[in-house]
């Protein structure tokens, strides 16, 4: 099992032990991800961020990755971040006991996940569809999802 990637600090917006799911705001697929984790995760042990928000954005800066091209998940906690299939991975350790199977897809190498994820990321538009901008979250779902700190001015 590869190890999770480690910066020199702790990620920026984030409480200690918060975990941090990035996925592009305009990816019909990484939406339905985004949906599927608020609708399972009761626990609320994941904030989400999109890669084209500000919270994003910074986030993305802080583990190296780029900010204009996104076409991986990434998920963040303290100082480690995970990316393709790893991401996929802790994220559904984070979910309830019932989802826990799902962990057995990683009995196949992390270079195979990794190549089927990467074909599934790189056609992801093609293949799902893609939203004109990033879709906000209802008011239901906005504490989900991660938010700068309010500016005093």
């Amino acid at each position: 099992m590869p190890a999770p990637h480690v910066r020199p600090t702790i990620a920026p917006l984030l409480e200690p032990g918060e975990t941090v799911v990035l996925f592009d705001g305009v990816c019909k697929l990484c939406n339905g991800w985004a949906r599927f984790l608020i609708r399972h995760d009761q626990q609320r042990r994941v904030r989400l961020a999109a890669v084209q928000s500000p919270e994003g954005q910074a986030l993305l800066a802080w583990a190296g990755l780029p900010v204009d091209r996104f076409d991986t998940m990434a998920v963040i906690r303290d100082q480690h971040y995970w990316e393709r299939s790893e991401a996929f991975f802790e994220v559904v350790s984070q979910l309830p006991t019932r989802w826990r199977p799902v962990k057995w897809l990683r009995l196949f190498p992390c270079r195979l996940r990794d190549w089927v994820y990467d074909r599934i990321a790189l056609n992801r538009y093609r293949l799902f569809g893609k939203y004109d901008t990033c879709l906000l979250p209802n008011a239901d779902h906005e504490k989900r999802f991660l938010k700068m700190p309010a500016t005093e001015g």
